[in-house]
């Protein structure tokens, strides 16, 4: 009996144990670095922005976190149709809420050039610990939430081989068409910014690995002079730097940063 009791208390504090030791990865909002670090022509405003100025060409780059993004399209977060966040969902056991992208926002204030284009596919991230993003198009997110569409079996759902054919239950094709139709609205557009224009928009990349703390984005090839035949002959690169805290999260509510 004794024998017995002795294992039950060992069993119990190893229990105990793996439950003190259970953490979640943390990652803070991502936030600019200092401008020293920037490279010249830019600034960093209150809210968060980095700012390149050219003239009177002024572009702008803003991490948006998911309390943002939820509250800029709120009535779509209540009803689950955002497109850009989880929007109220919460994980199985960790009642949790994940990321489901990263999202920028890109403005552009065009008092400079003729005409000045962008293509927001062409934009990528470079972590400091060697992982690549690129942005995702609107095609490509077109096709991600395509597969949440598809009508499933039972309850007057659509059938095995309905679905095989894509064919989806009505409230799904309902979520799946509102999705479009912000994505459409607000995804950074692919079109010339003429002289006199602002333009603003997001640019969506995959949710980023829990071990990336630093990063660069590049906006590449911006096309600000062109031939006659509208090819450019004059572009401009621009980086910038950003980064978040990292670390893990316990139970208990307990964050321990990693070292920088």
């Amino acid at each position: 009996m004794h024998r017995v009791y002795c294992v039950l208390l060992l069993a119990l504090g190893l229990i105990g144990l793996t439950a003190s030791c259970a953490y979640h990865y943390y990652a803070g909002n991502l936030r600019p670095m200092d401008e020293a670090v920037q490279g010249e022509g830019k600034r960093i405003t209150d809210d968060g922005s980095v700012i390149f100025t050219a003239g009177r060409l002024e572009i702008q780059l803003r991490p948006m976190n998911d309390e943002e993004l939820n509250r800029q399209f709120s009535v779509a977060t209540e009803q689950g149709t955002n497109p850009y966040t989880y929007g109220r969902t919460k994980v199985f056991r960790t009642n949790r809420t994940p990321s489901r992208f990263t999202v920028f926002r890109l403005s552009v204030k065009n008092y400079a050039y003729p005409k000045v284009h962008i293509d927001p596919t062409s934009l990528y991230i470079e972590t400091d610990n060697g992982r690549k993003y690129f942005a995702l198009s609107f095609a490509q997110l077109k096709i991600y939430y395509r597969s949440f569409s598809l009508g499933g079996s039972g309850g007057g759902a659509a059938s095995s081989g309905d679905r095989s054919r894509g064919m989806r239950r009505g409230g799904e094709y309902h979520i799946w068409q509102e999705r479009q139709s912000i994505l459409r609205r607000t995804l950074f557009a692919d079109e010339m910014i003429f002289s006199g224009q602002e333009r603003e928009g997001y640019i969506v990349f995959k949710t980023l690995a829990p071990d990336v703390a630093k990063l660069t984005v590049h906006i590449p090839n911006i096309a600000v002079r062109f031939d006659f035949r509208d090819q450019p002959i004059e572009t401009l690169d621009v980086t910038t730097r950003f980064e978040r805290d990292i670390g893990r999260e316990y139970p208990d509510g307990r964050i321990e940063l990693a070292r920088k």
